[in-house]
């Protein structure tokens, strides 16, 4: 079983994938801000993140750059969801080390298919 953080901070979202990702056997920890989600992050170490950008405190951006390069993390992969769609966007998420950008709305066997295919890389 793996860790999954979901950081979004649109609750119902938050569930809807926790819901979804518990079916295929994994623990789900929410976070619905940049700064609960980097220290959940930095407490429970997670075998993967899910990651909105537009969010309180710390965006995803910021996020993933102090996760991404502290030696301790920089191994966890980020899945970037966001209502983003521009190509800037897509860029700036993945130079900031995310390591794949899905817009939403976002199909969700492809968001589940695209999570398992990362975690089976960690093995």
């Amino acid at each position: 079983m793996s860790k999954i953080l979901v950081v979004d901070d649109e609750i119902k979202a938050c569930e809807l994938l926790k819901r979804f990702l518990e079916a295929k056997g994994h623990e789900v920890i929410i976070a619905t801000n940049g700064k609960d989600a980097l220290t959940l992050a930095r407490e429970k170490h997670p075998q993967l993140v899910i990651l909105d950008i537009m969010m309180p405190n710390i965006d995803g951006y910021h996020f993933c750059r102090l996760l991404k390069f502290d030696a301790k993390f920089k191994h966890i992969p980020i899945i970037i969801v966001s209502a983003r769609t521009m190509k800037a966007d897509k860029e700036l998420g993945l130079a900031c080390g995310g390591d794949e950008y899905i817009t939403k709305p976002y199909d969700m066997n492809k968001l589940i298919d695209t999570v398992e295919r990362h975690l089976s890389s960690l093995k």
